[in-house]
């Protein structure tokens, strides 16, 4: 193993290597993990693992879970639509790890090496669909816990060499645990003595075992390139979190917390309620795949939202799309808006809502055609007209974000349907990316 990751995998008088405990799935449920500069040679009989000394060691044997009827598509088409379906179940899974919804409290699964309230700064590093999580989570943990938080591309991060602080927090949120160049930003922020915490979820990965402290995302096996359940875990726990921090700083009153444990008490609910919106997205998404480009517009914790909305449309798709902070649309997005542009506008009522209806109103003066999602409350305010708008669930704040990611999944997924592009492997990209 030499920078990619490497698994070991025990059968009954065969062998197996592969990059991780999914890969060898259909195979066996007994794998070991290499360290890196381990090399390995392996018999019908068993294994016999040298470091990079060349010295014989022993790596353990893990038993694994991600069986081989886990990876299984079920009476789903591919497996990124049963990903977007198992988000109630799997979101309710990460909670309850995480919460006490009888007490109205954050319990975290393990016991932090830091004190959250003596932390100078916060520093989230990731890739793709992660970092935009690490982006919402930016947002709360400043709103919600005080807490300064700088954030970056771990490709930019680890080459940066940025100065951090005495007594930092660095976050690292990857779904594989493996990603070249998150691992290497931690390993350089442990060099630099900052504290440093994974959410990942795969518990057995390198980032896992390398981290101080893990706060694993319970979604499960996720086959499909195009993050999805992966991505809402990770914002499940990021805010569970940023509810603890806000407690623990004292920017939260215990009312404070009970009130924002409910709401994600009711999460997997509105996810629930929100993937019945399904055959109404399915027909928009028609209009959607005849079109070259596609704006999206957020404020707020919603802006990483349409970001990654932009994303999974570009991967699965192929179509041309840029997500914007909704502010900024004057400042240039402006000038590509004419009569053949949907622009997708996420908007759920809160204190943002009427400036970005202000400027749903500029996207209308120049032809542009609009898809807002929003709440009841959002539709029945609004007066510009649109070419649909999706009425999501009232919900509150905090969890806003995480349930609005849903619409903008399915968008993306059955556009790439009627299209007929390759939905769970699209051309180009790779599922772990364990290289630079």
């Amino acid at each position: 193993r030499r920078g990619s990751p490497l698994a070991v995998g025990y059968g009954d008088g065969e062998m197996y290597l592969g990059s991780d405990a999914i890969a060898l799935a259909p195979f066996t449920d007994r794998v070991a993990y290499l360290e890196e500069g381990d090399w390995v040679e392996i018999r019908r009989a068993g294994a016999v693992v040298h470091d990079e000394t060349d010295a014989v060691v022993t790596r353990p044997i893990t038993v694994v879970s991600a069986s081989a009827f886990q990876v299984d598509r079920g009476n789903y088409r591919h497996f990124m639509s049963k990903e977007i379906h198992e988000q109630p179940e799997v979101i309710g899974h990460t909670l309850a790890h995480y919460l006490d919804l009888s007490a109205g409290t954050v319990r975290l699964p393990a016991e932090p090496s830091f004190d959250w309230k003596s932390l100078s700064r916060l520093s989230i590093v990731a890739c793709g669909t992660a970092y935009y999580a690490g982006l919402v989570a930016k947002y709360w943990f400043e709103r919600w816990a005080r807490l300064p938080v700088e954030i970056d591309v771990a490709s930019e991060f680890r080459y940066r060499e940025p100065p951090l602080p005495e007594n930092g927090l660095a976050v690292f949120v990857s779904q594989s645990g493996e990603t070249a160049d998150t691992l290497a930003s931690l390993r350089y922020c442990k060099a630099q003595g900052q504290h440093c915490a994974a959410v990942v979820n795969v518990t057995t990965s390198t980032i896992a075992r390398e981290a101080d402290v893990i706060f694993p995302t319970l979604a499960g096996p996720e086959i499909g390139v195009a993050s999805t359940k992966a991505f809402t875990c990770q914002l499940s726990v990021l805010a569970s979190l940023a509810v603890a921090a806000g407690r623990a700083r004292g920017v939260l009153t215990e009312a404070d917390e009970a009130r924002m444990v409910a709401a994600l008490g009711d999460l997997p609910g509105l996810v629930l309620r929100t993937l019945r919106l399904e055959p109404q997205i399915e027909k928009l998404a028609r209009d959607v795949a005849k079109v070259n480009d596609v704006l999206y517009l957020g404020r707020g914790a919603n802006y990483p939202i349409a970001l990654e909305g932009a994303l999974k449309l570009k991967e699965i798709s192929y179509i041309h799309a840029e997500g914007y902070a909704a502010g900024e649309l004057k400042h240039g997005p402006i000038a590509l808006i004419d009569e053949t542009l949907p622009v997708v506008v996420i908007a759920p009522h809160d204190a943002l809502y009427e400036k970005t209806v202000s400027n749903m109103q500029e996207v209308a003066a120049r032809g542009g055609r609009i898809v807002l999602v929003t709440d009841a409350r959002g539709a029945a305010e609004n007066s510009v007209a649109t070419l649909q708008t999706i009425v999501m669930p009232d919900m509150d704040a905090l969890v806003a974000p995480i349930v609005y990611a849903l619409p903008i999944q399915m968008l993306a997924y059955h556009t790439a349907v009627f299209m007929g592009t390759d939905v769970d492997q699209p051309r180009n990209l790779a599922k772990s990316v364990t290289v630079e």
